[in-house]
């Protein structure tokens, strides 16, 4: 062991600038034979370098984050496009289902009214026919000569029991040539008293019996469009069928038109054409639906004609046709009230249709056909034209059903002619589609979204929470290790780190590892229960232990506030850890005003002898340099302290 002061060390270094030169040269060469150390150990500063504790994990954390950020997005989009498709899919069906309810309905009624007033008509047909009979017997009169007594009040219970609003009844009877004459003489007698008793009854307060027989034509006639239109009476041979009773008599305002005696066989095309299949078929039967011509608007609408046979006995085969009586309504009341208020945008058509035959009875290709629109909006229906007017988007929605059907064998009909079935085809209207159209699919949506928006906030709080705790925690391992790494090198640190908790000691003594008790020639004497884990104890044959202490420092401190004394250990024993590190020498510790470092260790060293000269050498000029900058702080006395060295190999 060797001790040299500071002043013999100047005394040595104190030489020319070649033996300098040569000095650091060779300073440079010592220790060549470690090629990590060669030409850097005088610049060598010691770097700090975090530890990569948790790195993989932290990747893997974020990798974790991104996936459950784009799960968290997918099952949003995902949640809510199957949230709004099942709420719009929903209000489709309720859509469809209140359709179908509400058609249904419109279709069952409009059969019930069909049915309703087609039996009224019969039944009325069979009363007159009765009534007839009866008053013929009493008066031994016949047909045509009759008059419906109380016609007005039977016409309005016959309207009534239709269950159609505003329906036109009529009578008319069959007059053979030869009873013109007389039924023009019978025609003048009784038109006063029915015209009085419709007047009474149906409240006309705009006209008088007077005026209506004023505008009355007193024989049975047309008009002639060959004679501009004038009334003409009717010459041609065979039946005419004069219009006699009808209800109601003329509109509530304004003055009538009067069409009795008109002769409706020359007049009315349709009714010539109803009146032959009558005869034929001897069964009630229905025209086209067509538009009709009124004073005030042009409505399409229909005739239902009755027969109305001679006798009470209503069946005898040789029955004879004396009159015709039937029903004229417009199909715009017929629709009336069929829905409740609210239900509205239901596109109703009506087609009234039937084969076209040819004279042996065979089918052709072609038909006849009517089709009218209406929309039915509660109990107030619309026109809306002629033809197929329904949006054909709905086409599959269609409810249809055959709601007048008289049952006529077609080929057994006139050339020409044909008793229509009429249909009715009910359909949607995109009125009635947006009515089903509610927020409540964007609403649900915007839940859905903001539910998952809200459980992304949270993952993101709860996120940001733990990834703070996270690095506080982090923070202080890296301050720790820091801490570590001053004190020991990075190999013993590491060794520390791995041995940390590793072997655990039982109560007999016994030390245990991961893999169970260590073998017995792994056993350390000595160690008892509250030792902790096995102490790291390795072996180095081959080391240089250098020993630095300042000479005077009792002295100085004994005069000196302990911050002052802080300082100066502090800075000098800083000053010597970095040339410690930068000689590969390790620092074992500082007892006082003592500094000891050891070369050749944690990592043995062929030339640790040399480090140990070159760290005391520059420790020694290291301590000049101090003392001179700290003599303003701490007084002038601080350059009298000096620094020994001692080196043991």
């Amino acid at each position: 062991m060797s001790y040299y002061s500071s002043e013999e060390n100047d005394e040595r270094s104190a030489t020319s600038k070649k033996s300098q030169f040569t000095q650091q040269a060779s300073h440079n060469s010592i220790g060549g034979g470690s090629g990590s150390r060669n030409g850097l150990d005088a610049i060598r500063e010691k770097v700090y370098f975090p530890p990569t504790v948790g790195k993989r994990e932290e990747a893997d954390v974020l990798r974790a984050r991104v996936l459950m950020a784009l799960v968290l997005l997918l099952a949003a989009t995902g949640v809510a496009t199957a949230t709004n498709i099942l709420v719009r899919q929903q209000e489709r069906r309720d859509f469809e289902n209140q359709f179908a309810a509400h058609a249904t309905e419109i279709l069952t009624v409009s059969r019930s009214k069909a049915n309703q007033f087609i039996a009224a008509l019969d039944s009325f047909a069979a009363s007159i026919g009765a009534q007839a009979a009866a008053e013929h017997a009493v008066l031994n009169t016949s047909w045509p000569f009759y008059r419906i007594p109380n016609w007005s009040v039977q016409a309005e219970k016959l309207a009534k029991l239709t269950g159609v609003e505003n329906p036109g009844v009529g009578m008319v009877p069959i007059v053979q040539e030869d009873e013109r004459e007389q039924w023009n003489s019978f025609a003048a007698q009784q038109n006063p008293i029915w015209y009085q008793e419709s007047i009474e009854h149906e409240g006309y307060t705009d006209f008088t019996v007077e005026q209506l027989l004023q505008k009355t034509i007193p024989f049975v006639h047309f008009y002639d469009p060959e004679n501009g239109y004038k009334p003409t009476p009717v010459h041609r041979p065979g039946e005419a069928i004069p219009y006699f009773q009808g209800y109601p008599i003329g509109p509530k305002t304004g003055n009538p038109i009067m069409t009795t005696n008109l002769d409706i066989l020359i007049s009315s095309k349709p009714t010539e054409q109803l009146f032959r299949i009558i005869k034929k078929t001897r069964r009630p039967t229905i025209g086209f639906t067509q538009i009709r011509i009124d004073p005030e608007t042009e409505l399409p609408g229909s005739q239902i004609v009755q027969p109305i046979f001679d006798g009470a006995d209503t069946e005898a085969e040789d029955r004879k046709i004396v009159a015709i009586t039937g029903i004229s309504l417009h199909w715009l009341d017929y629709f009336k009230n069929l829905l409740a208020d609210g239900e509205d945008g239901f596109v109703v058509v009506l087609e009234s249709a039937c084969p076209r035959l040819s004279r042996s009875g065979v089918n052709l290709a072609e038909s006849e056909r009517n089709i009218i629109t209406y929309q039915v909006d509660g109990p107030n229906p619309i026109l809306l034209g002629e033809d197929d007017l329904h949006d054909p988007m709905y086409d599959a929605l269609v409810m249809s059903e055959t709601f007048v059907d008289l049952d006529v064998d077609q080929s057994q009909l006139p050339e020409g002619s044909c008793v229509p079935v009429l249909s009715l085809h009910v359909y949607p209207s995109a009125e009635l589609e947006d009515s089903f159209q509610t927020d409540n699919a964007t609403i649900y949506t915007v839940v859905v979204v903001a539910i998952f928006a809200f459980t992304t906030l949270v993952f993101l709080l709860y996120d940001f929470i733990v990834g703070k705790r996270q690095r506080i925690v982090m923070d202080r391992i890296v301050k720790q290790d820091r801490i570590v790494s001053d004190v020991f090198p990075a190999a013993i640190r590491d060794r520390l780190y791995e041995n940390q908790g590793k072997n655990v000691v039982v109560d007999d003594g016994e030390m245990l590892d991961d893999d169970g008790p260590i073998g017995s020639d792994k056993k350390l004497a000595g160690i008892s229960n509250s030792m902790g884990p096995a102490p790291l104890a390795d072996l180095f044959p081959s080391v240089t232990v250098v020993f630095a202490d300042l000479v005077g420092f009792t002295a100085w401190s004994s005069a000196r506030e302990p911050h002052q004394v802080f300082i100066l250990l502090e800075t000098v024993y800083g000053a010597f850890d970095k040339l410690a590190y930068r000689h590969s020498v390790f620092k074992v510790e500082t007892v006082g005003d003592c500094y000891v470092a050891a070369a050749g260790l944690p990592e043995p060293t062929d030339d640790h002898a040399v480090l140990a000269c070159r760290f005391a050498r520059d420790c020694m000029r290291k301590m000049n340099d101090v003392k001179l900058k700290l003599e303003v702080t701490l007084g002038p006395d601080t350059s009298d302290l000096d620094l020994r060295s001692g080196i043991h190999r």
